[in-house]
């Protein structure tokens, strides 16, 4: 009897909750790792095969769920408007400059890479593990791959023009070729095993690398000498972005700073306390966010008279 009325009891199992959120074109539980634009498409890269596009100048956001659900961590586009994502699972994916339609190529390493640029001249270029780095210059077909004989991940990767690549990561590494990679300069290491989640160069001399505790260290001498400059915060920080000559920072707890002088100040966000992993320009007072739990919302950033650089 006792069971009969456990069973009469129970209550029907309501799904249409979770079938309006699977519906969403954005969840709560999308994990964004990276977004780009070609000036015409935008596209946004996620864990669990997560791909969304939309137009540049309508944010209406499209749903992409990659077969094999593959884990992307970081998503650039190419001079000649395709792009190029990485995932976690050792393969790039290039697209049409519509975001519509992505095929994968294997990448040639053992090593875990983490980090994909498109260079000025359409090469990819993918950096990671035991200081390895790798380019194609025929999207994919064949590699390139050479290591600073350094056991450490490169995290970050930057062009200065289509010769001149810096690249950083754990343990303070940080060297630059200035011939396309077919040489590297012996690494500089940031003092203290600086652990470099981002870096961004305005020029070869002058530079900055983000990381935990919401550090960010300054160089005008290529990397040869570091000063530690004042953050709002002891969040992590994941990146950097210029936009209309404007430096700004981003990482954990919606965290986001804007260097003026040689302080960084805190830029109000009404957003929920969650993680921003990449950021893009919209306009020239607006910047496009994208992180944890869903997050991919715009931002304005209002002018201010700030000096940007120190000589």
């Amino acid at each position: 009897m006792l069971g009969s009325l456990l069973v009469g009891c129970e209550a029907s199992l309501n799904l249409e909750g979770v079938a309006q959120e699977m519906d969403k074109p954005i969840r709560r539980t999308d994990q964004f790792q990276g977004v780009a634009s070609n000036g015409s498409t935008i596209v946004a890269v996620g864990s669990d095969g997560l791909i969304v596009t939309s137009a540049v100048n309508d944010l209406t956001w499209n749903r992409k769920d990659i077969e094999g659900s593959p884990s992307f961590v970081d998503v650039d586009s190419c001079s000649d408007s395709t792009f190029v994502a990485l995932s976690i699972d050792k393969r790039v994916w290039i697209s049409d400059p519509q975001g519509e339609h992505w095929l994968p190529t294997e990448l040639p390493t053992p090593e875990d890479m983490v980090d994909v640029s498109c260079s000025p001249t359409n090469d990819i270029w993918t950096v990671g593990s035991f200081s390895t780095v790798l380019y194609s210059s025929d999207k994919g077909k064949s590699w390139t791959e050479s290591t600073l004989n350094e056991d450490a991940l490169l995290t970050s990767i930057q062009f200065l023009d289509a010769q001149t690549v810096l690249v950083s990561g754990e343990f303070g590494v940080l060297s630059k070729t200035t011939d396309g990679g077919i040489t590297w300069s012996a690494p500089e290491y940031i003092p203290n095993d600086f652990y470099v989640q981002s870096a961004f160069f305005k020029s070869i001399n002058e530079g900055w690398v983000a990381g935990l505790s919401g550090k960010i260290l300054y160089t005008n001498d290529g990397g040869l000498t570091w000063n530690t400059q004042v953050t709002s915060t002891e969040s992590p920080l994941y990146g950097f972005i210029e936009s209309n000559n404007r430096i700004f920072a981003y990482g954990d707890h919606s965290t986001i700073l804007e260097l003026s002088g040689e302080r960084w100040q805190s830029i109000p966000n009404a957003q929920s306390p969650v993680y921003i992993r990449a950021a893009l320009q919209l306009t020239k007072k607006t910047l496009l966010m994208t992180g944890g739990s869903g997050a991919l919302y715009t931002l304005d950033v209002p002018f201010r008279d700030m000096k940007i650089s120190q000589q």
